[in-house]
């Protein structure tokens, strides 16, 4: 069982940074692999980055490549996500996720844990 717990939300305006953490409870964290997602009103959830257990294998979304940027410490149970140059549209609610193996990661319906997610919101 893992529990993830988001924060680092809140409102910056375009071109600012925000550092989202996910804090994940459970020992085996360091097993799994760990997914960001956002879901923008009215809007499906979609994939933003990926990072497999041990950080050597990472996988952004188009839209947040070369601005996000996706880390964990498996010492602190923990994983981040970096996003600087931010943009209007890069406002919604973002989702930290995990999953056992490195296989479609970029499809929501494979992960099995979720946080309650953290508003990010963006001004123009």
């Amino acid at each position: 069982q893992v529990q993830l717990v988001e924060s680092g939300g809140g409102l910056v305006q375009a071109g600012g940074s925000l550092r989202l953490s996910c804090a994940a409870s459970g020992r085996t964290f360091n097993t799994y692999v760990a997914g960001w997602f956002r879901q923008a009103p009215g809007k499906e959830r979609e994939f933003v980055a990926a990072i497999d257990r041990l950080g050597g294998n990472i996988f952004y979304a188009d839209s947040v490549k070369g601005r996000f940027t996706i880390t964990r410490d498996n010492a602190k149970n923990r994983v981040y996500l970096q996003m600087n140059s931010l943009k209007p549209e890069d406002t919604a609610v973002y989702y930290c996720a995990s999953k056992p193996d490195w296989v479609a990661v970029r499809i929501s319906t494979q992960y099995i844990y979720w946080g309650q997610g953290t508003q990010v919101t963006v001004s123009s």
